[in-house]
């Protein structure tokens, strides 16, 4: 394999966390994976017994941001959490995948429809990096009042502006402006609201 960071005295998980392309076997990073997976167990656990206030609080204690009123329904998935961000007042239903390696911020007032994945890592196009497991992240931004369809896809990099609707299903690979319902794979503007 060839030595990409020679010259380089990070950890990956420094790469990582100033956006460059990085190894993800940083015992640091997967300390806090494994973290995230045990405590968003007992925030599932807590929820499905209406130990609302604990839950809340285990919540807390994984992503980096929650609002005031947010309401995230399990399961959630992260890679990390610490680099999710929830507005306050939104609205995250069943199955949320935000693979957190660069920042996921949400808006206030957000309603996320089951099944979305939020992306932010990037492998590189070139095959002998991807085989060496180099990878980087993008971050995602939604505005305030965005509304995310059932499974859509938001890709590294994007940003969604406020007040912005994606429809069901549909694939957001390129920034979405304000006020705009957005459809399809590409997801594309189709009308203003």
């Amino acid at each position: 394999m060839t030595e990409y960071f020679a010259d380089d005295p990070r950890t990956n998980r420094e790469r990582m966390l100033a956006g460059e392309l990085y190894i993800a076997d940083d015992p640091d990073s997967q300390a806090i994976s494994r973290r995230a997976l045990r405590l968003l167990e007992e925030y599932r656990v807590q929820f499905i017994a209406a130990d609302f206030d604990r839950a809340i609080a285990t919540l807390r204690e994984v992503v980096g941001t929650l609002g005031d009123d947010a309401w995230i329904k399990p399961p959630l998935s992260v890679d990390y959490g610490e680099n999710l961000h929830v507005g306050a007042r939104t609205f995250i239903n069943y199955n949320l995948t935000a693979l957190d390696v660069a920042a996921i911020t949400i808006g206030e007032d957000c309603q996320i429809g089951p099944n979305v994945q939020l992306l932010t890592p990037t492998h590189p196009i070139e095959p002998q990096p991807r085989r060496d497991k180099l990878e980087a992240a993008r971050p995602i931004t939604l505005g305030d009042n965005v509304w995310l369809g059932g499974g859509v896809i938001v890709c590294p990099g994007v940003t969604i502006g406020d007040n912005a609707v994606i429809g069901a299903g549909s694939v957001v690979t390129k920034d979405i402006p304000a006020n705009v319902i957005a459809v399809g794979n590409p997801a594309r503007v189709l009308r203003e609201i």
